[in-house]
């Protein structure tokens, strides 16, 4: 492979890729040869015993992927059926096509009998094409190659999918495997994208490293986050090291009745190796400190008792419990104000999205209803596409912003996008995001930048997560169970599950 397996492109930086992988000598014939040779053998490693495979050709590229695929299948012997939808509307769909039936194969009509005659469906319908929801009848056969459970590898992009938002707008096809070309695309990897795409895997098509291709790369809309890039940039300690040296997180919550949150945030900023960590809450919520004696616990009453702490604190944690009452508004109001480094969280970033403002040095770290507060847009409109909704909060804000959920994506301007797609649903569970600003804020006390820190706790807290479900199962898992794997990864254990 000749392309990182970590860059993410969109739709129009794959094009621009495309374009110069023929300006340096590729035809676009090749090309798809290329990738339906490439997709036929990623078929064959997946399923060794299929021999009966249905291939869906939709009018463009994507169907032509189709086509070759179907002629190779046929030439080693499979029984291929082949459904194609429409003529192809380019040369070399065209082309494809012609050389499919002269090696024997016939053009069929869908039907649901054919589906359940297959023991593998191959998509090749639509590809990165879709912008908006799928039209009939391809919606309708889509759902028909849904309900038939039959296994399905998807070509490039499951038909339906956006490639850029990871929205399926209308529904998509279900696969159990995803071959996709020249660069991975962030839409495989966030909002639904996973649920669709199942296993990815990524064929360059030996797009090689000449000139023509490294300005596209260049350009590159972002990249997935991974251990080798987390271990280059974890922040690192010297033998001498003392724990004034490695920084004082104060974490600001637990409002009444929410003590427990900013408890969280604190075990995970020690296991993360924060030299200090203090508690500043509601006084109902003091007695909780009492289940981690390493962490330094303060009833605040009155803002000027929080401005007396803030100066001893090099990283605020502002909002695990924090509710929303006077008291609540108070302190962030006074924690704000300030120009040292923050991660703002939960009931934080409620306040924020009440009364917004620029805040240089901050992480962000909403989920997707907190997000939809802080852009005055729904929940909903944030999942249609994560990366704008992150890549506007960034910008809107002037700080590092982080997107939960599944594909998380961090955002800061002028820097590429960063992806997680580690972790798993079983992270769906209270105090989970208490814990990551815990994460966050301990590596920024440690020296990492805002945008290094976001990065590194992301992914540290969605594997550990990945390992604690490994140990122990994913559901069910509490936000605590992070916290031995926590103190593995800082430490540059590996992470292998």
């Amino acid at each position: 492979m000749n392309v990182s397996q970590h860059l993410l492109c969109k739709t129009d930086q794959i094009r621009l890729l495309e374009e110069a992988m023929i300006a340096s000598g590729r035809s676009a014939e090749a090309l798809m040869e290329a990738a339906g040779r490439a997709a036929f053998r990623a078929l064959r490693q997946r399923w060794p015993r299929a021999h009966v495979i249905t291939v869906y050709c939709g009018k463009g590229n994507n169907g032509g992927d189709g086509y070759v695929l179907a002629r190779i299948a046929k030439n080693a012997g499979l029984w291929v059926r082949m459904v194609s939808l429409g003529e192809p509307a380019t040369p070399e769909a065209l082309a494809a096509k012609h050389r499919a039936l002269s090696a024997g194969l016939i053009s069929e009509n869908h039907s649901n009998e054919l589906l359940n005659k297959t023991q593998i469906v191959v998509d090749a319908l639509l590809g990165i094409g879709v912008s908006g929801s799928v039209r009939e009848p391809l919606a309708s056969l889509i759902g028909e190659i849904n309900q038939s459970e039959t296994p399905c590898l998807s070509l490039d992009v499951p038909s339906g999918l956006n490639a850029d938002t990871g929205s399926a707008r209308g529904g998509a096809v279900s696969a159990e495997m995803t071959v996709t070309f020249i660069c991975n695309k962030p839409g495989l990897m966030t909002g639904e994208g996973p649920d669709y795409a199942g296993q990815v895997i990524l064929e360059d098509l030996q797009a090689g490293s000449g000139a023509d291709i490294e300005q596209p790369l260049l350009q590159a809309w972002g990249f997935r986050l991974d251990e080798k890039w987390v271990s280059e940039n974890m922040p690192g300690r010297k033998e001498s090291a003392h724990k004034g040296s490695a920084g004082h997180v104060l974490v600001v919550g637990g409002g009444p009745g929410m003590a427990g949150a900013p408890i969280l945030a604190g075990v995970a900023a020690l296991r993360m190796g924060a030299g200090r960590v203090s508690i500043a809450c509601h006084p109902d919520s003091h007695s909780a400190g009492g289940t981690c004696p390493e962490l330094m616990v303060r009833a605040v009453r009155d803002k000027e008792e929080m401005s007396r702490l803030l100066a001893n604190a090099d990283v605020l944690v502002i909002g695990p419990g924090l509710g929303q009452t006077a008291w609540a508004k108070e302190m962030y109001d006074v924690c704000v104000e300030g120009t040292g480094r923050k991660v703002i969280d939960a009931d934080g970033l409620n306040l924020l999205a009440r009364n917004p403002r620029t805040l240089e040095r901050s992480i962000l770290t909403p989920h997707p209803g907190e997000a939809g507060r802080l852009a005055a847009i729904s929940p909903k409109k944030v999942q249609a596409n994560r990366p704008e909704a992150i890549e506007e909060l960034a910008s809107r804000f002037n700080a590092t912003c982080v997107l939960k959920g599944a594909g998380t994506l961090v955002a800061q301007s002028g820097y590429p996008v960063m992806l997680c797609n580690r972790g798993h649903a079983g992270m769906a569970t209270p105090g989970m995001g208490d814990v990551l600003s815990g994460i966050i804020g301990a590596l920024m006390a440690q020296g990492a930048t805002a945008h290094l820190a976001a990065g590194i706790g992301v992914w540290c807290h969605a594997v550990a997560a990945d390992l604690a479900g490994a140990a122990a199962g994913r559901l069910g898992m509490c936000a605590s169970d992070l916290n031995p794997y926590l103190r593995k990864l800082r430490s540059g254990r590996p992470v292998r599950e």
